[in-house]
Formats: C-alpha cells, structure tokens, sequence
C-alpha cells in the first residue's frame, strides 16, 4: 500500500498538534502545584488551631478553637468580594487602577476551561490572608468577642495585607518600582504586617484578667502544652505550601521564578527554610529552654529568612535564624513588661521578626539587580519599605479596635471571663468530664 508523502505543511501542522498538547500539559502542571500548595496550607490553619487551643486554659479552648475556623471561613468570602480587586487595583498607591478583571461578577473569577490561573492564584492568596487572620487570632485568646475578632480578621485577611501585597508584591507595585523591594517570602507582606496589626489591637484589648499582679506579669499556663507543640509542628508542615506559593511556576524555557520575576528554583527554598527552621528552634531553645518558645522558633527561623529566600547562603540562614531567636525573644519579654499582653508572642514571632527580615535582606544582598528595569535591592529601600508596611499594619489595627472598643463590643465582660468564654460563646465543654453531671442546673 502506498503511503502519503509528508509535506512540509502536515509536519507543521504536526508539530503544532504536538505543541498544544504540550501547552496543555504545561497549564495542567501549573494549576496541580498551585492546587496542593493551597491543599498543604490548610494545615497551616489546623495548626494554629490546636496550637491555641493548647495555649488557652481549658476554659477557653473551644473558643480559641472556633475563631480559628471563623476566621478561614470568613476571609475566603470576603478575599472573593474584594480583596483579590484590591491586589489587582492598588499596585501604585491608594489610588485605584482598572481591575475590572478581578471584580466577583467578571468572567474570571468563576469556571472558565479557558483559564487555567486565576482561581489556583486566587485561592493561594486567599490562604495568605487567612494566615494573617490566624496570627492575630492566637494574640488575643480568652478575652477578645467572637465577633470583634472577625471584624478584626476581615479587615486584616481581606484588605490591609493584601494592600501591602499590591504595594510589595504586585508586579507595577510601587515599592518595587520605586524602592526594588525584595521579600519573595512574604515576611513584609503577611508576616509583618500581621504582627503590627495584632499590636495595634493588643493596645485597645488589653491584659488578661490575672496576667498583672501589682503590675508585674504573670504567666498563665496552656492548659495543654503537648497540643500546643503539635500545631507548631503542623504550622511548620503548611510553611512548604505557603512557601510554594511565593514562587512562581513558569511555563516554556523560563522554569521557576520568584514574585519579583527574578530566575530561581525550589531548592534554593528548601536550602534555606530548612536552615532557618533549624536555626530558630536552637536558637530559642538556647535563649529560653522553654517548650513552647523552642518550637516558636521553628517560625521565628522560617520568618526572619523568608524574605531572601533566594538570595541566601545557607549557611547565612542559619546564623539569621539563631541570632533572630534571641531578638524575638527579647521584644516578646519587653512587650510583655510594658503591659502588652500576647498570650503566644505573635508580635515578636511574627512582626519583629518580619519588620528586621525584611531589612536584612538589604544588608545581606544589597546591589542585587531585580529585573524589569526596578532598582536594585538596597538597605535604605528595604527599610523604608519596612516602615512603611509595620506602619499599615498597625495604624488600622489600633484605630479600628479603638472603635471596637469605645463601642463596649472588643472585648467580653468580666464575669463571662472569669467563667470562661467557652460557657457563654460558644455553650459547649472541651472536657465535658470536668464540668457538673447532666442533673445538675445549667
């Protein structure tokens, strides 16, 4: 049987079948990272479930443990509503530009076989502003209203980190083209932002009853410590979605790059957030023998290199995280002896820690070209660009929480704290064992 000669038409037409396809694939591959970077920082939100569930008292568990789920569950909507347009809006200030795109009711933002990007964006910037919502959330344990606190943590998880985002992170974000700001770990971003936020918040809340006695603080035991260290543990497990979701999973020739566009790979991360999870559990084990702060500094390290996490020798990342332990440490203690009471130390794990990573990166990579035409990443930049983030953070943190509270609803009465905010908030027991039998008056 004879067979059809080739042309020079059907091998193109060939080769473009076989290019599709490969795009496909492409596509495909990017959307299942992306999908299990999102899958792996839910546990993120488990983890500091259980970890402040274990930091309250037990009467107060269920409450910690219900805001956390709250809080997922009330960001996601809201991010939906308007916090991916503030992203897309923003970049150049607090003046908006066309994002029509972004906007609930657009095309893209629902099923479309024809893109494969928005959602899998959507949903991981979505659990970046969960986070923040969860970092405050462990502050202020066993004194502050359900309902204030997911005021709080709407206005955190779906406006003020994702303004920072747009500023930090966008592509024609001023603080990059202005300032070459680097952070491709988000510890400016969500970090910091978060930390300066829950401070703002702490100021208006106030102590805990029993925390200062004769104005000299008190330690109030977690009532489940083991708890405590295994949502630590679970939080440093989501830290590899979150952190898959600040590189940038490129297809064709160009392979990984990081939010900046700047050319990088996944074992440039591993190297180092292994390297300073390990440099932070010394370190605070070094600095306190404390159970607790030695597993903190598992964040602690994380945190304090994120920022550079491409830049890094890892051996530099080691040496940060340990030096970065005693320094969160210390403003933990120094917050707490003015009054501050952070019932988890997120200020100091979180804020401080994000604040000084940020500014590091300009002492340990200054000069380092960014791509684009943006400026070169430089140590008066990053700091300004820090100031300029624990600024955002903080301002609207203590402003609204100051409303909250002229308003009688931040915080929960006396009483119902003395009697633990599970019995009135929630109406249900940890550990119904321990409360009156069923025949007894409710």
């Amino acid at each position: 049987m004879a067979t059809e000669t080739p042309t020079l038409e059907s091998l193109q037409a060939a080769l473009d079948a076989q290019q599709a396809v490969f795009n496909m694939h492409q596509a495909m591959n990017v959307e299942v990272f992306y999908w299990w970077c999102t899958a792996i920082m839910v546990m993120i939100h488990a983890g500091f479930l259980a970890y402040e569930m274990g930091a309250s008292r037990s009467k107060n568990a269920l409450a910690a443990g219900v805001k956390n789920i709250l809080a997922l569950a009330v960001i996601i909507p809201t991010f939906y509503l308007f916090g991916w347009w503030i992203y897309n809006a923003f970049p150049a200030g607090i003046i908006p530009a066309e994002a029509s795109g972004a906007l609930p009711w657009s095309t893209s933002m629902g099923p479309d076989v024809q893109d494969m990007g928005s959602g899998i964006f959507w949903a991981a910037f979505a659990l970046f502003g969960a986070t923040t919502g969860s970092i405050l959330s462990g502050a202020v344990i066993e004194r502050i209203r359900v309902s204030a606190f997911l005021i709080l943590a709407i206005l955190l998880g779906s406006v003020i980190w994702i303004l920072a985002g747009a500023w930090g992170w966008h592509p024609d974000g001023w603080m990059l083209t202005e300032f070459g700001y680097h952070d491709v770990g988000a510890s400016g971003v969500v970090h910091a932002i978060a930390g300066f936020f829950t401070l703002g918040v702490l100021i208006n809340l106030g102590p805990r009853v029993g925390k200062y006695i004769n104005g000299v603080a008190q330690q109030i035991k977690a009532h489940n410590l083991p708890m405590t260290l295994i949502g630590l543990m679970m939080i440093i497990f989501g830290f590899f979605g979150f952190l898959g979701g600040c590189i940038i999973f490129n297809g064709g020739e160009t392979g990984w790059t990081t939010i900046y566009n700047n050319p990088t790979n996944l074992s440039a991360f591993a190297f180092n957030t292994l390297m300073g999870f390990a440099g932070g559990v010394i370190g605070c084990y070094i600095a306190t023998r404390d159970p607790f702060w030695t597993m903190s500094g598992g964040l602690v390290g994380i945190i304090s290199v994120a920022a550079g996490l491409d830049l890094y020798d890892p051996g530099l990342a080691f040496i940060i995280a340990i030096c970065m332990s005693f320094v969160a440490v210390g403003s933990a203690k120094l917050l707490e002896k003015m009054g501050v009471d952070d019932a988890v130390g997120a200020v100091g794990v979180h804020g401080v820690t994000g604040f000084i990573a940020v500014i590091l990166v300009g002492v340990f990579a200054g000069g380092t070209p960014n791509v684009g035409g943006n400026p070169d990443i430089t140590l008066y930049g990053q700091t300004v660009c820090a100031i300029v983030i624990a600024i955002l953070g903080f301002v609207p943190g203590y402003l609204v929480s100051l409303v909250l509270k002229k308003l009688d609803v931040l915080r929960v009465p006396a009483n119902v704290e003395d009697l633990g905010l599970d019995e009135v908030e929630i109406l249900a027991h940890p550990y119904p064992e321990t409360v009156p039998s069923s025949t007894a008056k409710s």
